[in-house]
């Protein structure tokens, strides 16, 4: 089992950037594969980026790609989501999960744990 709790978010301009970290208890952080998804306000949650268990390859969703990079430090248990070229469409509120096992998915429903959330928002 894993515990995360995410942080980082905040209230920015457009084309502005932040970084959002994901802190994992327990000593198993690796054998998770990781991702990040976001739910904006009156919207379906949508996956954002995931990162496999050795940290190999990453992936991410085409409306972030070239903008956000995922990466996690094995070290720290922990997980980043670099986000640059903030838009407002950006606007939610980002959850960090975990996935035991398998292959990589963009299926909320196939991860096992989740963070409680960071909110980011984005003014034009």
């Amino acid at each position: 089992q894993v515990q995360l709790v995410e942080s980082g978010g905040g209230l920015l301009q457009a084309g502005g950037s932040l970084r959002l970290s994901c802190a994992a208890s327990g000593r198993t952080f690796s054998i998770y594969i990781m991702g990040w998804f976001r739910q904006a306000p009156g919207k379906e949650g949508e996956f954002v980026a995931a990162i496999t268990t050795d940290g190999g390859s990453t992936y991410g969703a085409d409306s972030v790609k070239g903008r956000f990079a995922i990466s996690r430090d094995y070290a720290k248990n922990a997980v980043y989501l670099q986000v640059n070229s903030l838009k407002p469409e950006d606007t939610a509120v980002y959850y960090c999960a975990a996935k035991s096992g398998g292959l990589y998915t963009d299926q909320a429903k196939t991860y096992d744990y989740w963070g409680q959330g960071t909110q980011v928002t984005v003014s034009s």
